[in-house]
Formats: C-alpha cells, sequence, structure tokens
C-alpha cells in the first residue's frame, strides 16, 4: 500500500518570518527597488561608499517599513484600507422623490 504525504498548509496564507501576503510583495519589490537604484548611481558614477551607504539606508527602510505595515495592518490590512477610500464618503440625489418614482413606474411598465 502507497503511503502519502498529506500537506498541512493547503489554504493558509503564505508566510515568511512573519510577513504575510502582499507584504512579501512589497518587501521584495522595495528591495529589489533599492538594489537597482544603486546599480544605476554606481553606473553613473557616483562614489562608490555613497552608493552603499545609500542601499543600507534605503534597504533597512524597506524592512522596517514592512514589518510596521504588516504588524499595523495585518493579513488583509493593505486591501481594506484601498478597498475604503474606493467607496464615496457620501451619496447625492437632487431629483425629487416625485421624478424618481415617476421614472421607476415608467420602467416598470416598458417591461
Amino acid at each position: 500500500m502507497a503511503s502519502w504525504e498529506i500537506n498541512k498548509g493547503v489554504g493558509r496564507t503564505v508566510e515568511f518570518k512573519g510577513l504575510k501576503a502582499q507584504y512579501l510583495f512589497l518587501f521584495a519589490g522595495g528591495l529589489l527597488a533599492t538594489f537597482l537604484l544603486v546599480v544605476v548611481c554606481y553606473m553613473c558614477g557616483m562614489d562608490q561608499y555613497l552608493c552603499l551607504g545609500l542601499g543600507a539606508t534605503g534597504a533597512t527602510l524597506v524592512v522596517w517599513q514592512t514589518f510596521s505595515l504588516n504588524r499595523r495592518f495585518g493579513r488583509y490590512g493593505l486591501m481594506k484600507r484601498a478597498a475604503v477610500r474606493m467607496h464615496p464618503r457620501y451619496l447625492l440625489n437632487r431629483r425629487s422623490v416625485r421624478h424618481i418614482l415617476h421614472c421607476l413606474k415608467s420602467t416598470h411598465q416598458h417591461q
């Protein structure tokens, strides 16, 4: 009889060193952007130590900010904040009630 391993991580979010979900993409993207900035600055002829300092400072800020966001907002926090920005603060309807009822009555008659 064959024995099969059971993957007990099915349905769980991806996690690396405490970073969950979309924060992993922010982390990787931020470090990649910092690396590319250092390479471009070095290729443009900036001082080597200035480029290294820029890279170390940028990487430290990316790591610190990403872990801070992860701790503050949690697994779905950034998506929830983005969704809240998409909703209007209030709705305006300046048509009279009589006009709205008349439009509703005419649409029901056509169907």
